[in-house]
């Protein structure tokens, strides 16, 4: 069986998925890619909120600093990136837990401002940390 090319230019080495994804029991099945369109960060990684418009059009959340930005208007919450990946222009190919534990205090931002609305909109996934 040949490998798949999927056009990734640089080798990511892995990070804290682990720890991040403590259990992964559901997602959405074949990931999706993701519109990067005023996301800066140069990496997308494990643990980052995963939004979709009312159009279906998957992104990441927006960031501000440290932490996550405000929902934008008719976007909902969908999950949590299971796959550390590179921004790309055309998009970036991401896993996403729809169910499962989840260690936001491993995320790679501050899950705070957002906790209360993210687990209303999706309560399959769990919070739990050491």
């Amino acid at each position: 069986m040949s490998q798949i090319d999927l056009g990734y230019t640089k080798e990511i080495l892995s990070g804290p998925e682990s720890i991040v994804i403590r259990n992964h029991e559901d997602g959405i099945k074949g990931g999706k890619v993701l519109d990067m369109t005023g996301f800066t960060p140069e990496v997308l990684k494990t643990g980052h909120v995963i939004i979709k418009s009312d159009t279906e059009v998957y992104k990441p959340m927006p960031v501000n600093g440290d932490v996550y930005d405000s929902l934008p208007a008719n976007h909902s919450y969908v999950g949590i990136c299971i796959t550390t990946t590179e921004w790309k222009k055309e998009g970036s190919l991401v896993g996403i837990m729809t169910a499962g534990e989840f260690n936001d205090v491993a995320a790679p931002y501050d899950f705070s401002t957002i906790a209360s609305a993210f687990k209303a909109a999706v309560p399959t996934i769990r919070f739990d940390h050491d």
